[in-house]
């Protein structure tokens, strides 16, 4: 008697499934064209971090894994690399920033096996596609100030910033980068897991730029310090007297667990860590840099999160709400990246950020028109 309502409901979940992963769809590819439109395309820009420096060298896979045995981390493999350092949003390095950290396993501009994104802080500022759009949405930039408004009513959002934001560091090398949202593992015992990544520097030097004790006022004010007497490209010149003078030697690790049909969805969200007692980090391969890139070079780097071994790639998301529908969107952001790309070709490379007085900000065209303005004075 009741097998037929049974079925019209299990008819109409299923319809609400396959509706919900069309909007995802179509929501990520609108956001992507956004971006297009307002910044690949017509400023040249990247979505947040424009602001960085390339570098090459190589990855090693360590000798003696601790974590499960997989095809493409074989014990001892050696690739080449590409990293590129970067300050999102502002192109003053002085500012409080996240700061992020890319890797490819090669030494390509874009083409690679295998690609990471990651930023500072083990937490994020936002968790889903639908929390990134409100994130985006309420930004309201002005002369360094910004996210007031979103985190007034995001108050998870401001969580993230405290932890990720960085002030006064002294280098990229000393900071310790997250892929927040895990992705999938299915090694050679064909098990299904999910991970996270992680780096550190080679040598565990403690982190710099850590901001103890933030209020919300100080979170939201990203300005450089007063009385400020470094350049704005303290970091990045930092970074590349470094590799020239002794290099840059970092440990990737990942965390592992077995994925399970009950999993609880905070499994997915990058706003709760995972125990580090039942899901240990794991040394997984040792990253050597050697050799810096110059500006335009370093423009031309680009990573995605395609770049993956199908059994490490992104976990499949249901809705703008899943919290895996973050890593759907990167991975379908590649219409930007070809349009900013495109826009070089047209237009040209962006000039290099100089080191003058116009502080706080995040718009080359900004910078040079003020530069041309004080020139006329």
């Amino acid at each position: 008697m009741n097998s037929k309502p049974s079925i019209i409901s299990s008819l109409f979940l299923k319809i609400k499934q396959l509706g919900s992963k069309i909007f995802l769809w179509f929501f990520s590819k609108f956001f992507t064209w956004v971006i297009v439109m307002t910044l690949s395309l017509t400023k040249r820009k990247r979505m947040s971090h424009d602001n960085g420096i390339g570098a090459t060298g190589k990855v090693t896979i360590v000798k003696d894994p601790k974590f499960p045995a997989h095809e493409f981390f074989e014990p001892g493999r050696v690739f080449p690399a590409r990293i590129r350092h970067a300050s999102a949003t502002f192109l003053d390095d002085a500012m409080s920033c996240i700061r992020s950290m890319s890797i490819k396993f090669s030494d390509k501009e874009f083409k690679s096996p295998f690609d990471l994104e990651m930023n500072t802080g083990e937490i994020s500022l936002f968790w889903s596609a639908w929390s990134f759009w409100k994130f985006a949405r309420l930004r309201q930039e002005k002369y360094g100030v910004e996210y007031i408004n979103y985190y007034k009513k995001y108050p998870e959002g401001l969580k993230g910033a405290e932890v990720a934001l960085r002030r006064d560091n002294e280098s990229f090398h000393d900071l310790r980068y997250y892929a927040k949202t895990p992705f999938r593992f299915k090694g050679k015992d064909n098990i299904d897991r999910y991970v996270k990544y992680h780096i550190k520097p080679y040598d565990d030097i403690p982190e710099t730029g850590i901001i103890k004790n933030p209020s919300a006022v100080d979170t939201g004010n990203q300005r450089i310090s007063p009385h400020e007497t470094r350049g704005r490209n303290y970091l990045k010149e930092e970074y590349e007297n470094r590799i020239k003078t002794k290099g840059a030697k970092y440990m990737l690790q990942i965390q592992t667990r077995i994925a399970q049909d009950d999993d609880d969805q905070s499994v997915f969200n990058n706003m709760v860590p995972w125990d580090k007692e039942a899901h240990p980090w794991h040394d997984l391969a040792v990253i050597e840099i050697d050799k810096t890139l110059d500006w335009v070079e370093s423009c031309k780097t680009s990573f995605s999160l395609n770049n993956m071994p199908k059994s490490l790639g992104i976990i499949p998301a249901k809705s703008i709400y899943d919290f895996n529908s973050l890593n759907y969107m990167r991975a379908h952001s590649e219409t930007a990246r070809k349009a900013r790309l495109l826009a070089y070709k047209l237009f040209g490379y962006p000039k290099e950020i100089p080191n003058n007085d116009d502080r706080n900000s995040e718009d080359w065209a900004k910078i040079q028109k003020n530069k041309r303005s004080k020139m006329m004075r």
